[in-house]
């Protein structure tokens, strides 16, 4: 049986990645949270993402520093693990458990999800975007930080018809960020 795939981001209250300057250490987890994407990404069978992505999580396979904590060394662990698909205009070689895509974006998420029994992940709204677009996600989480930031890069595209999603899980965690997890239905 064949895994979904999800698009996973933190986001503001008013649905921004990152603030208008590009920073988005506000998304910075908390232990409780960290301990959940710690056990969400180990469920993971692949990761499919963008440069700017890529290159953010990078350093949990290659920084030695990043291992610091006995949580960060089991996320780190668990992330260089991961089989992960980079499309990039501007990269020549990836390291880590990456490879460069050499197909369209649906012929990766089909060959990714084709490699593992497990949920694939999309990363990046930018790229995410896509994905929405041409329907290839099946479900979306959002970890809701309680900021405004009143601009940046939207979690969501515009969208040109209505998407129809259920709410199939939500929690809250110790820094009152909110998890939202939705289904798409209707497609």
């Amino acid at each position: 049986m064949s895994g979904s795939v999800l698009y996973s981001m933190g986001v503001s209250v008013d649905g921004y990645i990152h603030d208008r300057q590009g920073h988005f250490a506000w998304t910075v987890p908390g232990g409780d949270l960290f301990a959940f994407h710690t056990e969400r990404v180990r469920e993971l069978g692949g990761f499919v993402c963008g440069r700017r992505l890529y290159e953010t999580m990078l350093p949990w396979e290659t920084d030695p520093a990043m291992r610091d904590t006995e949580a960060d060394a089991a996320f780190a662990d668990i992330w260089s693990e991961l089989p992960k698909v980079v499309f990039s205009r501007t990269l020549t070689a990836v390291e880590g458990n990456a490879r460069l895509a050499r197909g369209s974006l649906t012929e990766e998420v089909a060959a990714a999800l084709a490699a593992t029994d497990k949920d694939v992940e999309i990363g990046g709204a930018t790229f995410a975007a896509q994905a929405i677009e041409l329907g290839l996600v099946d479900e979306m989480r959002m970890f809701r930080y309680p900021i405004v930031v009143g601009g940046g890069r939207p979690f969501l595209p515009p969208v040109t018809s209505t998407l129809h999603l259920e709410m199939v899980e939500s929690r809250i965690f110790d820094d009152q960020v909110i998890y939202e997890r939705y289904r798409f239905i209707d497609r």
